[in-house]
This record gives structure tokens, C-alpha cells and sequence, in this order.
């Protein structure tokens, strides 16, 4: 095994432009989780269940994830490890969502003709579509993950990781803006025909931004593998460039990822805090539309909110709270807060004021930041460079099935609301969602006291160690 140099620093400029590619998925999340929803369920009349669970299977394909880190780190295409995977994916995921507004208008015209053949294809259709945005999704991120670590030392990594969450912030900010003012005439519009027509078109527009930011993004921030190594990689099934200290074989990296009960805990901390942080991800703008009788630009600006308050959150957690209090004290702040914010925003829907709402999400986004930043730095600290692409498909898996798990939750309890509370009016529903996203990060709380980095550390150093003496024995 050829070990390689520390990696060069990033410049400042240079981890914010490696930043586009997060604000462009920003960006897109912002339409998917936030404009789609809403129009999905508060225009378009579909169940929040199936909504949810369409929504879902974006993220049920993330075991894909640790697939597409252990390609990446093992197998290089056109002499590189990561930029190769992080542009096929994008171009995938951007052409898969220009196809996603058709399909749903398709899908609720046979709803609206109670077509039950048209209305199980269109179902099928559509789960299968978000199936596959989200394998290109993986495809793309899990390698955008790792090139951060390949391209920074451990001492700035904090700083890069900070930098770059904030460009996914700025993006979802700038998309909740973008919507905003780009949709406003759709405001009191049901007609599905001018929907779909004005959505197509905001649709293509955006794909081709995204993918135009992804190349900007990347382009030369990996260096080519050297001509003998990419040669030798290409000719040696089964194993990676030797210009890597990451190329370790499948069975090796499950056993560094089990050697250490931390994974597991770890792996259950962050199910739980992606939980607290999106189970209202996908019954926001209709908590919105529905209880505050906002329109869709004004819903969509509720992102812009939450963003802003993300932003200060992820910038003061880096550069203020975590120096101070540290990594586990902020994480633990960051649960106690988005625990306070679904309070609130339980509250905030008996009064019904839209400032309050909006001042809610603003203290829900500054809580989504503080634990989003300091759960980054401990995940960083769980990940060996020796197999980052692996780690960080692990750590990608955790978040991606809870947050499909988020969105089947969000729906479903949103519908179970409406089933066992008839007549009573919107509000107790959707305070029924808000009600069990309080509890789970109650839940983060307490298994955030199992977590152990020094220990992490010891046990997978003593399998890594294994590997590396029966890989020179």
C-alpha cells in the first residue's frame, strides 16, 4: 500500500466554490420538500401518506450510499476518484426532475377521473422516479463528501465543513426567494393545466442551473491520478490505485465499520436528530397554507426564514459555540432547542399569526444549525480517511433513511390526525406532527450521552491496523 502525502489546504475561495454543488442540492430541496409538497397536497387535494411516501423513496435507496463511497474510493473513472461520480449523478438527478412535475399532474388527473388502473401506474411511476432521483443523488453526494476530506487537512476540516454547510443554507434561502418571486402569479391558482405548465418551466430552468453550479463547483478541485497509477487501477480487478490510502476492499471496510459498537450508537444519534430536524419537513408549507391561509409564494418564503436562522446557527456554532462549550455541549443545545421550536410552533398555530410562525422558524432554523454543525464535527471525527468514502456512506445512510422515514411520518401522521380528529378544524393534525418531533429529539438527547469518540478511535485503530498487516504480510 502507497501512502500519499497530507492533503494541500483549501483556500477560503476554494471551499466556497466546492460549496455551490451543497447550495445547488439546497436549491433542490427546497422545490422538492417545500414547492412540490405543498402544491401535491394543498392544490392537487393527494393524501399527505402518499405524498410522504413518494417523497420517501428518494431516500430509501441510500444503502447505495455506502456502494457509491466504496466506488469511489476504489475505483477511479477518467483517472479520478470523485469528480467522475459527482458529475454523472448530477446530470441524473437533474434530468430525472424535469420529469417529476409531469408525472404528478398525470397521477392527479387520474385521481380527479378515478381511474384505479391510471391511478396504481401513476403511483408506481412516481414512487419509482424519486427511487431514482434519489440513486443519482447518492451517486453524486457520497463522492462530494469524500473529495472534502480528500482535499483538506484534519485541522481545517471543521472550517471546510462549516463553510460548505452554509452554502446549503444560502442555497435553500436564495430557492425559497427564487420560488417565491417566480411563482407569485400562481397565487389563488387551482387550474392544473396553468400549474403544470408554469411548474414545467420553472423546473428545467432550475435543473440547468444546478448542474451548471456542479460544474463550477468541482472543476479542478480533484488532481488525476498519475498516469502508472490509473494505468495499474485499471488493470487490477479488485483493487484501487495505489496513490490512495483508502484502497481497501469491501470486506475490510465492514469490518472497520463493525469493529466499533460507537458506528451503531452513532449511527441511532443521527436517525434521531434527522428525525427531530425533518419530520415537519413535509407538512410546513401546508401547516402554513392550511392553518395560516398563506398563499404559495408566502409559504414557500417560510424556507427563507428557516434558512436565515440555519445560517447564523451553522456560522455562530463554528465559530463561537463549539470553541467554547464543545462538539457533544453544542450537539446537546442543538436537540435542546429543536425540541423548544416544535413547541412553539405548536403554540404559534393556536394564535395564528403568520409573524410568529415566521419568527418560530427563524429560532428553529438557528437550532437546526447549532446541531447540524457540531453533528457534523463528531461525524467527521467517526470517519478514518483510511476509508472516508465508506464512513461517510454510513453516516449518509442514517441521515437518508431518516429523513424518508421523516417524510412517511410527517404524511402519515398528518393523515392519521385528520382520521382520528374529524371536524375540529386543521390545527390539531398538524400539532400532532409537531408534537412527536418534540419527542424524538428528547430522544437524540438521551442517546447523545452514549457517544464516544476516543473510543471510536481505539477500536477501529486496532482493526485498521489488521488490515493494513495482512494487506503488507
Amino acid at each position: 500500500m502507497v501512502h500519499t502525502s497530507s492533503p494541500p489546504s483549501l483556500s477560503i475561495a476554494s471551499t466556497v466554490r466546492l460549496g455551490l454543488f451543497q447550495g445547488s442540492l439546497g436549491f433542490l430541496a427546497v422545490i422538492f420538500a417545500g414547492m412540490l409538497n405543498r402544491v401535491m397536497i394543498s392544490e392537487l387535494g393527494f393524501p399527505g401518506l402518499l405524498v410522504g411516501g413518494a417523497l420517501a423513496f428518494e431516500q430509501f435507496v441510500a444503502p447505495s450510499r455506502i456502494l457509491f463511497g466504496q466506488l469511489s474510493d476504489s475505483r477511479p473513472l477518467g483517472g479520478r476518484h470523485r469528480t467522475p461520480y459527482i458529475w454523472l449523478g448530477a446530470a441524473l438527478f437533474c434530468g430525472l426532475a424535469v420529469l417529476v412535475v409531469p408525472v404528478i399532474f398525470r397521477l392527479a388527473a387520474a385521481r380527479e377521473l378515478g381511474d384505479g388502473a391510471a391511478i396504481t401506474l401513476g403511483t408506481v411511476l412516481m414512487c419509482a422516479l424519486f427511487a431514482a432521483y434519489g440513486l443519482a443523488v447518492s451517486m453524486a453526494t457520497t463522492p462530494y463528501l469524500a473529495l472534502v476530506i480528500d482535499r483538506t487537512q484534519e485541522r481545517e476540516r471543521s472550517r471546510a465543513v462549516g463553510i460548505i454547510w452554509c452554502m446549503l443554507t444560502v442555497g435553500i434561502v436564495v430557492g425559497a426567494i427564487v420560488i417565491s418571486n417566480s411563482l407569485k402569479g400562481l397565487d389563488g391558482v387551482t387550474d392544473p393545466l396553468v400549474l403544470e405548465t408554469v411548474l414545467s418551466r420553472f423546473m428545467v430552468r432550475a435543473a440547468l442551473a444546478v448542474m451548471g453550479l456542479t460544474l463550477l463547483a468541482t472543476w479542478g478541485i480533484e488532481p488525476a491520478l498519475p498516469q502508472v497509477a490509473t494505468a495499474k487501477a485499471s488493470t487490477e480487478f479488485g483493487s484501487a490505485s495505489p496513490a490512495r490510502d483508502d484502497a481497501i476492499t469491501v470486506p475490510q471496510a465492514w469490518a472497520l465499520i463493525t469493529s466499533s459498537r460507537q458506528v451503531a450508537v452513532f449511527f441511532v444519534f443521527l436517525v434521531l436528530f434527522t428525525l427531530a430536524l425533518f419530520i415537519q419537513d413535509p407538512i410546513l408549507e401546508s401547516y402554513g397554507a392550511d392553518v395560516f391561509g398563506m398563499p404559495i409564494a408566502a409559504t414557500a418564503s417560510l424556507n427563507a426564514f428557516w434558512g436565515v436562522g440555519t445560517l447564523l446557527g451553522l456560522v455562530l456554532a463554528g465559530w463561537w459555540i463549539v470553541p467554547r462549550l464543545g462538539k457533544y455541549a453544542t450537539a446537546r443545545l442543538g436537540c435542546q432547542l429543536i425540541l423548544a421550536s416544535m413547541l412553539l410552533l405548536i403554540l404559534c398555530g393556536l394564535v395564528g399569526e403568520v409573524s410568529l410562525l415566521q419568527a418560530v422558524l427563524l429560532l428553529f432554523g438557528l437550532a437546526s444549525g447549532i446541531g447540524t454543525n457540531s453533528t457534523l464535527c463528531l461525524m467527521l471525527d467517526l470517519t478514518l480517511p483510511e476509508a472516508a468514502g465508506t464512513f461517510i456512506g454510513v453516516w449518509g445512510l442514517a441521515q437518508a433513511f431518516s429523513r424518508a422515514t421523516a417524510k412517511l411520518l410527517g404524511g402519515g401522521l398528518l393523515d392519521l390526525g385528520r382520521a382520528i380528529i374529524p371536524g375540529q378544524g386543521p390545527f390539531l393534525p398538524y400539532a400532532l406532527v409537531l408534537g412527536t418531533a418534540a419527542l424524538i429529539a428528547l430522544a437524540a438527547l438521551r442517546v447523545l450521552v452514549a457517544v464516544n469518540v476516543h473510543r471510536f478511535r481505539d477500536d477501529t485503530s486496532r482493526q485498521l491496523t489488521q488490515v493494513l498487516t495482512t494487506e503488507l504480510g
